[in-house]
């Protein structure tokens, strides 16, 4: 099992930062990709970003240049630093983990940008 918890989203302006964390518990030692995705309700769930073993990142086409995933072994924790913040940014962010086929994910944190 493997337990994650989001923190850090907020309300900000556009063209504001934000930075995301998620600590990761658990049989953490068998994870082998960690992520984010967004959700906005009446849409569909996307990819933002993620980190898998040997520190490969994946980006979304439409933060590629703003957003960037990194991670804290030590801490157990991996972060989203959101830059350049637009308003279609607006989402409940989920912090995600993949464990062979087992796929996980926190409760999700807040990000609403204003214009």
């Amino acid at each position: 099992q493997v337990h994650l918890l989001e923190s850090g989203g907020d309300l900000v302006q556009a063209g504001g930062s934000l930075r995301l964390a998620c600590l990761a518990s658990g049989t953490i030692s068998s994870i082998h990709t960690l992520g984010w995705d967004r959700q906005v309700p009446g849409k569909q769930r996307e990819v933002v970003a993620s980190i898998s073993s040997g520190a490969t990142t994946y980006y979304g086409n439409s933060v590629k240049g703003r957003f960037t995933i990194s991670e804290d072994s030590a801490k157990d924790t991996v972060y989203l630093q959101m830059t350049d913040l637009r308003p279609e940014d607006t989402a409940v962010y989920y912090c995600t983990a993949l464990v062979g086929a087992n796929f996980y994910q926190g409760k999700g944190t807040q990000v609403t940008v204003s214009s």
